[in-house]
Formats: C-alpha cells, sequence, structure tokens
C-alpha cells in the first residue's frame, strides 16, 4: 500500500508539474501575442477586415511666367468594384451585364474585372455624368464611385513639348509633368470600409475618408505669347517646306530662362494616344545635329579670346585650303579673296575660319568647346536631354580640327547652340538653362523659387562685346541679311550643314538649315534659334530658309517686350519713326462675331480655336502692344443657357478663380468680364450679391500667385 501511495503521489507531482509547464506555456505565448505582437496582429485583422479604395490627389497646375494656366486637372467619376462583396451577392452576372450595357463596354471583360481575386478593380476611370447617375439608381453590391483627377491642358499643343503627358494613374509620363512629377502629383488620399468575414459591408461600421493631398503648383519660364509666336512659325515653315522636322528655342540670355521651345512634329497631349510616339520626341533638347556655320561663332569667340586673330587680321581665300592631303572649299566653290576676319565671319568662309582653327590648335579649340558646355548635358529640367557628339581628343587631327572649326564632324543639340550664343549676347558668362521659376502650395505659399544659375564665364565681356558687333555686322553685311528687323539691332549667324548619312558620309540632297542669334545686339533682350530638317526646295541655305524665320520671330516678340526701337547702326535710318503698336482690347466674354469686329477696327486679325458662340481667353491678352496685323487668338466657349437669360441677375463672387474660370463663370449668367491684370482673382468692383442687368460689365483685378516676379 505504502508503495501504491508513493507511486501515486509522484504521478500527481508529474501531473501538476506539466500542468503547470504547459500553463506557464500558454501564460507565455498569450503575453507574447498580447504584449510583443499585439499591435502587429491588431493591425493585420484591422486590414483583413478594411477595404480601400485610393482617391488620386490633384496634380498640381502649370503656369506660364504671367500666372496663364498651361496645364490643370480636371475632377471626374471613376467606376471601381470590391470583388469580395460582388461574388458574395452572387448577383455577378447581372451586375456585369448592367454596366456593359450602361457602358458600352464588352461584358465578359466586366465580369472578368468584377470578380477577380483582388481587393480593389477599377471598372472605367472616366464616367460621363449621365452614366454616373444611371449606375448609382441601380444600388449594385460591391459597386461604387470615386473622384479621379484627370489632367488636362486648355491650350491643346501649345508647349507640348514641354509641359509633357501624364499617364491614367496620375504620373507624369514625359516633360515637366514627368521632371517634376514628386512636386506636381501630390499625396493620394482612400476611403476605408470594413467589412465582415464574407467581404459584406459591416452597417454603421468603421466609415473613413482620408483627403488626399493635392500637388504643388509651378510657373514656368515660358511666356504663352512668345511660344504662341514659335508656334506660328514653325506652322508656316511645315506649310511652306515640308522638313523632317523643325526646331525653335527663345532665351533669355541674361538668366537661361526658356521664353518658349517648340518643335514640328508635334501632338496633342489631351489624346496622345492619337498621335504617333515620335511626334512625342522634345528633338530641341534630345536630338543631336551637325551644326555647320552656326558653329563658327565658338570658333571665333575662341581665337578672339586667345588673341590668336583680330578683328582687322587679313586672309586671303582662292577658293580653297590644303589640309594635309585633303582639300577644303567653300560653298558653291566660292573665292572670297582678300578679306579681313570681320568679312570672313560676314561670308562665312570655310577656308578663313579653317586657317583661325589651325591657329588656335586642338588644345585650345577644345578648351572652349567644352566650356561652352559642348558634350555635356547642359542640365535643363526637362527629361532626355542628350549630351551630344564630340570627336574624342584623343584621336582628333588636323583635319578634324579644320572641319571643326566651321561646324562639321561634332553633333549638338539644338540647346546647347542656343545656351552657347546666349553667353557671348550675355557678356561671355554661361548660365545654366532652365523652365521652371517658382513652385508654390496650393495656397499660393512660396515653396521654392528658381534663381538663375551663372556656370562660368567662358570669354571676357570685352571679347563678347567685340564678337557681338562683329556678328551684327552679318546680319548688316553679311549672309545674315534677311535677318533683319526693321528699327532694331540684330546679331545672327546663318547656317547650312549636309547631314550625315546613316552608313557614314554625307547625304547629298539634304541639308539642316539654321539660323541663330540675338537682339537688340548692343543690349540683348531675347537670344533664338531656327533649326530646320531637311526642308524641300530651293533655296535650302540657312540664310533664305531659317533667317525669315527668324526675323518675324524676333520682330514680334521684341514688340512685344515692348522693346522700343533704335534705328541705329545701319539698320533702319535714324530718325526714322518707330512703328506704331496697336493696343490689344478685350475680347474676353464676347461673342465671336464682336470680337472678331473690335480686333478687326483697331486693326488686328483674328485667330480662332475651340468650338462656342463666346470668347473665354486670348493670347496675346488686353492692353499688350503689338505691331499692325498681329493675330490675337481667340479661345471659344459654348453659351450656357442663352436663350432663356433673365433680364436681372445676382453678381456671384469669383475672388480666387483664374481668368477663364471667371470668365465662364459670369458668361453662364449674362454678365461680361473685364479682366485687369493676370494669374487669380483678388477683387471685384461689384460687390457679390448685387442685382444687376443681363449683359453688365464685372470688372475684376487679377494677380499672380503670391511672391511671383512678373
Amino acid at each position: 500500500m505504502t508503495t501504491t501511495t508513493v507511486v501515486v503521489k509522484k504521478r500527481i507531482t508529474s501531473l501538476f508539474l506539466i500542468l503547470g509547464l504547459v500553463l506557464t506555456g500558454l501564460a507565455l505565448r498569450l503575453g507574447w501575442i498580447q504584449i510583443v505582437r499585439g499591435s502587429e496582429l491588431q493591425q493585420r485583422a484591422l486590414n483583413n477586415r478594411m477595404r480601400d479604395v485610393p482617391v488620386e490627389a490633384k496634380r498640381g497646375i502649370i503656369y506660364d511666367r504671367n500666372g496663364r494656366e498651361l496645364a490643370i486637372s480636371i475632377s471626374s467619376d471613376a467606376l471601381y468594384a470590391i470583388p469580395a462583396e460582388v461574388k458574395h451577392s452572387q448577383k455577378d452576372k447581372y451586375i456585369a451585364q448592367k454596366l456593359a450595357e450602361i457602358l458600352e463596354m464588352d461584358e465578359q471583360k466586366i465580369w472578368e474585372k468584377i470578380t477577380r481575386n483582388s481587393r480593389h478593380e477599377w471598372i472605367k476611370l472616366k464616367v460621363p455624368p449621365n452614366q454616373v447617375q444611371q449606375i448609382k439608381a441601380l444600388n449594385l453590391p460591391g459597386i461604387g464611385f470615386a473622384e479621379k483627377s484627370q489632367r488636362f491642358y486648355p491650350k491643346d499643343s501649345l508647349a507640348a513639348h514641354v509641359l509633357g503627358i501624364s499617364g491614367a494613374d496620375n504620373t507624369g509620363l514625359e516633360g515637366i509633368d514627368k521632371w517634376y512629377d514628386k512636386e506636381l502629383g501630390g499625396i493620394p488620399g482612400r476611403i476605408v470600409i470594413e467589412h465582415d468575414a464574407m467581404g459584406r459591408q459591416i452597417p454603421e461600421a468603421i466609415h473613413k475618408y482620408i483627403p488626399p493631398e493635392d500637388g504643388h503648383n509651378i510657373v514656368l519660364t515660358i511666356d504663352e505669347t512668345i511660344q504662341y509666336i514659335v508656334e506660328r512659325e514653325l506652322d508656316k515653315i511645315v506649310a511652306a517646306r515640308q522638313p523632317k522636322s523643325a526646331t525653335i528655342i527663345v532665351m533669355d540670355p541674361k538668366t537661361g530662362e526658356v521664353l518658349a521651345m517648340g518643335n514640328r512634329p508635334t501632338y496633342n497631349p489631351n489624346n496622345y494616344n492619337d498621335f504617333p510616339a515620335a511626334n512625342r520626341r522634345n528633338i530641341a533638347i534630345s536630338n543631336s545635329y551637325e551644326p555647320g556655320s552656326t558653329f563658327k561663332i565658338v570658333t571665333a569667340a575662341a581665337a578672339l579670346e586667345e588673341g590668336v586673330v583680330r578683328p582687322d587680321d587679313r586672309f586671303y581665300d582662292p577658293g580653297y585650303i590644303k589640309v594635309g592631303k585633303e582639300t577644303i572649299g567653300c560653298a558653291q566653290n566660292r573665292a572670297h579673296g582678300s578679306q579681313s576676319f570681320r568679312e570672313v565671319v560676314y561670308n562665312s568662309c570655310n577656308v578663313g575660319f579653317v586657317a583661325v582653327g589651325l591657329r588656335l590648335g586642338l588644345d585650345k579649340f577644345y578648351k572652349y568647346v567644352r566650356a561652352f558646355n559642348f558634350g555635356e548635358k547642359t542640365g535643363i529640367d526637362l527629361p532626355g536631354e542628350a549630351a551630344g557628339i564630340l570627336v574624342p581628343q584623343a584621336r582628333a587631327k588636323q583635319i578634324d580640327l579644320a572641319v571643326m572649326s566651321f561646324g562639321q564632324a561634332n553633333a549638338v543639340t539644338p540647346l546647347q547652340m542656343i545656351s552657347a550664343i546666349s553667353a557671348i549676347a550675355n557678356d561671355g558668362l554661361y548660365m545654366k538653362p532652365h523652365l521652371v521659376r517658382a513652385i508654390y502650395n496650393k495656397e499660393g505659399k512660396l515653396i521654392r523659387e528658381v534663381q538663375p544659375e551663372p556656370v562660368r564665364q567662358v570669354i571676357s565681356k570685352e571679347t563678347a562685346q567685340e564678337l557681338r558687333m562683329i556678328l551684327e555686322g552679318v546680319v548688316r553685311d553679311g549672309t545674315g541679311k534677311n535677318a533683319y528687323v526693321e528699327g532694331y539691332r540684330v546679331a545672327g549667324k546663318t547656317g547650312t550643314a549636309q547631314k550625315i548619312a546613316p552608313g557614314g558620309g554625307y547625304l547629298a540632297n539634304e541639308y539642316v538649315a539654321s539660323f541663330i542669334g540675338f537682339a537688340p545686339a548692343d543690349n540683348p533682350r531675347i537670344a533664338a534659334l531656327v533649326v530646320i530638317d531637311a526642308p524641300k526646295g530651293y533655296p535650302y541655305y540657312g540664310g533664305w530658309v531659317a533667317a525669315p524665320v527668324f526675323k518675324e520671330l524676333v520682330c514680334d516678340t521684341l514688340r512685344y517686350l515692348q522693346v522700343p526701337a533704335q534705328g541705329e547702326s545701319g539698320q533702319g535710318s535714324v530718325g526714322e519713326p518707330a512703328q506704331k503698336l496697336v493696343s490689344v482690347p478685350n475680347v474676353i466674354n464676347l461673342s465671336l462675331d464682336e470680337a472678331v469686329g473690335m480686333l478687326t477696327k483697331v486693326g488686328l486679325t483674328a485667330i480662332v480655336e475651340g468650338e462656342g458662340q463666346r470668347v473665354w481667353g486670348q493670347t496675346p491678352l488686353s492692353g499688350a502692344e503689338v505691331a499692325p496685323k498681329t493675330s490675337v487668338l481667340l479661345y471659344l466657349g459654348p453659351v450656357r443657357g442663352e436663350a432663356v437669360m433673365p433680364q436681372n441677375v445676382t453678381v456671384p463672387d469669383v475672388t480666387g478663380k483664374t481668368m477663364r474660370e471667371a470668365a465662364q463663370i459670369l458668361g453662364a449668367i449674362g454678365l461680361r468680364l473685364d479682366a485687369r491684370g493676370t494669374g487669380m482673382a483678388t477683387r471685384q468692383h461689384i460687390e457679390p450679391g448685387t442685382v444687376v442687368k443681363t449683359g453688365s460689365i464685372v470688372t475684376v483685378e487679377f494677380q499672380p500667385p503670391s511672391g511671383q516676379r512678373q
């Protein structure tokens, strides 16, 4: 009995020990789960019950330098499905059928989306309002709507290669929209809804809306009016010469700000899929070409700075020059005879420039080529920039130096060329080119201001001034006469380069015609480059094809900028009165006939874009001083409710609105906008709530966002 009792006691003790160990283990496990991993598991459980519907932030607005909208975001209703809820309802076939009927989509594709093993599926991103109402009326389980932002470009193809495009997921894909995607994109929000284990929405459970944070707004260096002038000239040259491509860039040489940049072919970013993908290539920064004689400016700058040549040094051109075994001649085998270095530049004499290049030598030549930033990216704030192509100095020979001296062998981008000429216009100081002036948040608070960035002093101020006078002579007395602008001192250089053949060598019948220059020559306000690839017809020279485009561009731009006419240095008669400019009238909110009539009365013409009967925007804006016969671009919009317009209306509050929004709000109720300034509405001179007669004029003052420079 004693033995049995001892055994029982041992067994009981062992059992209690085992039970104690088990309980201790469970307690430790419970503590581990509850205390150590409690927060993590609680979040996982919450995530398992929650269904997130993303809510995109609105991309920031892109303005031109004067506060005019170039890219905005508009909201549209996007249809989504929560597949777990759809499948639990067992009405998936019925839901797919009804949605297909209303949306005019394939029923099978809709069914596949709404029954996938995913938390959330987009069915259609842009649903028209009438379809939204029909779908909401059906109250379909697992089907809902969320606000989705969509990029819209009010001026269609204007500055398309600068602005770029955004994708369906609200992400920048090209241009400024891509480079500044982080600033423009904002922070997305979400709709959070709690569901049970079967995927059913729990009544009166967690239903949270986390609002998105809209993106910042960006102010570009681009001037909409100058951009319009550039696009106009591109269209004219394409119509006249059918080139493979064409590019124009306008820059402020003192700051490096790009005032306009345009290419042909082009596209409309509102429906970019309707155009070939190649049309979206920004050839102004991504394509390299042999610059031809425009590059002689670099050779001249280097030679004058190093003192290997002076303007009055004499050269003799018998029509050719031998470099080793090679013979190099001027265009059309022309012999210029005895000439000064000034005349070498005026005549664009290859023989003279070969002699100057050989005097410089390879080391000094490459020193200035690199100083002008050829062979490297400029660092402009756009994606896709190319660095160009330089003959490696280590394997360059005398014949390479000879042909490089007049613009062959090396390939450059249009942006590199305009940046180089701008340095000469800016007393030898090279400025980094850029496209953004400032970034603001949606409340108008300045986030970042982009200051002009000097890169290096390439040549001395004295050399730059001397070269500017020589380049002015090219337009006055040399190959650039077709770029002469009456009343202004213009400096520049022509260029005609044979195109490189794909397999090497040069094409016999294809050329790149170009002209580069700045004005006024004594105090440059703008620099401009015109590059025309393979123009059809004869003559194809830069002085005949590109120089006249440069002339029209510079003439209208200087007058728009209100640069006084000079009539000096042989360009125009001294004392000759400058052409009288015309003040652009305000035609916003007028009917098309009224607007055209008012413009015609003051000697201007009209170009119409859009459909409708009333003008909601104009370029140039009212008050701008332009030359007679200048075209004013009119943007049309529909007239709403005009047939039943009441005699008296209440004035709405338009402060804080853009000019376009204010014009639309007032126009919709029969009032006319008298806009003063640009940017956002800050004050209106008929108080909101005042009852006035239909057709009354409401004067509204507009100002750029706080801190924006003019």
